[in-house]
């Protein structure tokens, strides 16, 4: 059989399975638009909160409607005490706490410093970013406020007052996260795993459905027919899933053809694997699955990797997932050049080698127990 016929052979196995056309295509576009829907509006605004008033002076409700203007924050509930105030909090009817202190008013008139206390859910922490933003922002408009109310008493003019009620001046801008939003966080990462998975659930239901030692070339033919269809489909989520969703796009197309190889490569050779190993094939999507969590936690993108423990960090990095997130990061998002993602690069090129190696082991494995198990099933000669 020659290689044309190989690779009919192949595609035919792939696109006549339901299974694994739904898998590789219409997982990866379902996940596409499924993943970034929840987090559409970037970040949480209007958060309700309930207000403990202990000043009740003028100067503390100024505060309250400062808060309330707040794009972040919405003034919902009021309280007489902290403990009212902490039962709606756990009663669920708002989302965090802001406590004016008693004599708030009569410390600021002092020159004094004032405590505004707040409470909040902090499992949440966009929610609680979020509310502590618009806390600091109302509390700093209103501390420059009487800055400048006290400058004028003491017979500075208002427009100096007005530009010198601060000794530094704070320009935040985030670098490569302009939106400040989840979606540009944590979709370009996810994206990467969902190859990763997909493409490991393809491959090892087609070998598992074969049930079947394959030859070399037909394991071949199959890495290429995979790796062509993952071309493809990395193309639409770097590509056109980025633009829709405004995710920012740094890298040359170029580079992300040479680090997506071996990527997908590696990818494609823990398919076979568990194509060879699982007894059925719908095991092959059951461990996909349950590594999904794993990785993603260990793949240093929600947590530094420098707070993982190192064995962990060891374990990761023995699939592509880890090295290949790190590397799309950098090169995408962040504008690095290739020669700075050279470490994963070669990583995921020593993946590919130590999983095909794996798969080659394996493969002489099963042709070995195939023949003791000829050689003991042929009767021996009658002698007599």
């Amino acid at each position: 059989m020659n290689w044309r016929e190989i690779f009919k052979q192949e595609l035919k196995a792939i696109l006549t399975n339901p299974v694994v056309v739904l898998t590789i295509f219409g997982g990866v576009i379902f996940y596409s638009f499924l993943y970034p829907l929840p987090y559409a509006n970037q970040k949480p605004n209007e958060q309700h909160i309930t207000v403990v008033n202990l000043d009740k002076s003028k100067v503390s409700y100024d505060l309250e409607r400062m808060v309330d203007a707040t794009s972040q924050i919405h003034i919902t509930q009021t309280a007489h005490s902290i403990n009212q105030a902490k039962q709606q909090f756990l009663d669920g009817e708002v989302s965090g706490i802001l406590v004016i202190p008693e004599h708030f008013y009569r410390d600021l008139l002092l020159g004094k410093s004032p405590t505004l206390a707040f409470a909040g859910d902090a499992s949440y922490f966009l929610v609680y970013g979020t509310i502590v933003e618009g806390l600091a922002r109302a509390g700093g408009t209103l501390a420059a406020k009487a800055k400048v109310a006290r400058l004028v008493m003491e017979g500075e003019p208002l427009v100096t007052a007005a530009s010198h009620y601060s000794s530094i001046s704070l320009n935040m801008k985030p670098t490569f996260n302009a939106s400040g939003g989840y979606v540009n966080y944590v979709v370009p990462a996810v994206f990467v795993l969902i190859l990763q998975q997909t493409l490991v659930m393809g491959v090892g239901i087609v070998g598992a459905t074969i049930a079947k030692r394959e030859s070399y070339a037909r394991l071949l033919a199959r890495v290429v027919c995979f790796s062509g269809f993952y071309y493809v489909l990395s193309a639409y989520y770097f590509g056109w899933s980025f633009n829709f969703y405004s995710v920012s796009r740094l890298a040359h197309p170029l580079q992300l053809f040479i680090f997506a190889t071996p990527f997908l490569l590696s990818a494609s050779m823990i398919g076979l694997l568990l194509g060879m190993v699982v007894p059925r094939r719908e095991l092959v999507t059951v461990i996909v699955l349950m590594s999904s969590m794993p990785l993603v936690f260990s793949a240093g993108f929600i947590w530094p990797l420098e707070a993982i423990p190192e064995p962990i960090v060891w374990l990761s990095n023995l699939f592509p997932s880890t090295p290949a997130i790190q590397g799309f990061l950098q090169l995408n998002q962040m504008g690095a050049d290739f020669s700075q993602v050279t470490p994963q690069y070669f990583t995921l090129l020593a993946q590919v080698f130590g999983w095909a190696c794996v798969v080659f082991w394996v493969r002489r494995r099963q042709d070995l127990v195939s023949e003791k198990s000829k050689c003991s099933s042929v009767p021996l000669a009658d002698n007599s």
